[in-house]
């Protein structure tokens, strides 16, 4: 078995143990697969993990660091002034804390249904009228100029700012209904590489609206706590191999060897 990918989770970090909380992205995960969420945080098996994008986390760091600059010193970063955004980074002494996803990120008990909501957010800056600004940082590489996040799997990113935004305020900041995306898109124009990757940044704005999130936590914590496995997200890749593989397994015995009984794998699909 890989090193990587354990199949059965430590019951502590399932739904019911003591370390188990609903963090941002799991959140997201029932908004696309209540089935996929369910076995995930109920039965405690995850979805296999893609492999980590480094060079996208070696992007986020060094924008940490240059807007940590600013923030350090008060000021207002070029690229807000490009744009027009009246704001400093936020300093704040829990900042750190809230950008790490893993140990803490930014943390809200929902009254309603008891359930911990936790997010690690990228930035977050101040405007001029005392507001909190959601930012989140992205990075890729399109022949394009990223300027706005018109296409349909760009919902979970902005699902993603509205989430920082309502735990913001559950924390009891004033939050702008505007967050940002600081894009950096990696330019292919380049005659050679030459060691050098060159990006253009832009900063593309999104009107949150998290008024879906409170509801939500209703469904999941009812998902949850039912012993019925939900339907599959209509769309979820996941689902789709999972049923496939296991009708075509079912034709074989458990040494590898062809059942003798007739079977179709198309007829005979596996419901897990």
């Amino acid at each position: 078995m890989s090193d990587f990918y354990k199949p059965d989770r430590n019951p502590k970090w399932n739904y019911g143990g003591p370390n188990w909380t609903l963090s941002r992205s799991k959140i997201d995960l029932f908004v696309n697969c209540r089935r996929c969420f369910y076995i995930d945080n109920k039965l405690g098996t995850a979805r296999p993990p893609g492999f980590p994008f480094n060079l996208n986390s070696a992007v986020d760091a060094l924008l940490k660091k240059e807007f940590d600059y600013h923030r350090a010193n008060g000021t207002t970063h070029p690229l807000m002034k490009t744009y027009g955004v009246d704001a400093v980074p936020f300093a704040h002494p829990d900042m750190d804390a809230w950008r790490d996803a893993l140990k803490r990120g930014v943390q809200h008990i929902h009254d309603e249904t008891g359930l911990l909501v936790r997010g690690g957010v990228d930035d977050i800056w101040k405007g001029a009228d005392g507001k909190l600004i959601v930012v989140d940082y992205k990075a890729t590489s399109k022949d394009k100029r990223i300027e706005a996040l018109d296409e349909e799997w760009h919902d979970g990113y902005k699902r993603q700012i509205e989430v920082y935004q309502w735990l913001l305020r559950k924390s009891g900041f004033e939050v702008s209904d505007t967050g940002y995306f600081v894009y950096a898109n990696a330019s292919r124009d380049r005659k050679a590489f030459d060691a050098t990757l060159e990006f253009e940044v832009t900063l593309v704005p999104h009107r949150g609206d998290d008024s879906w999130v409170d509801q939500t936590l209703v469904e999941i914590k009812k998902c949850l706590e039912s012993d019925q496995l939900p339907e599959r997200g209509r769309d979820c890749d996941y689902c789709t191999y999972r049923e496939t593989v296991g009708a075509k397994m079912r034709s074989f015995s458990a040494d590898g060897s062809p059942r003798t009984m007739k079977s179709s794998a198309k007829n005979a699909r596996l419901r897990i």
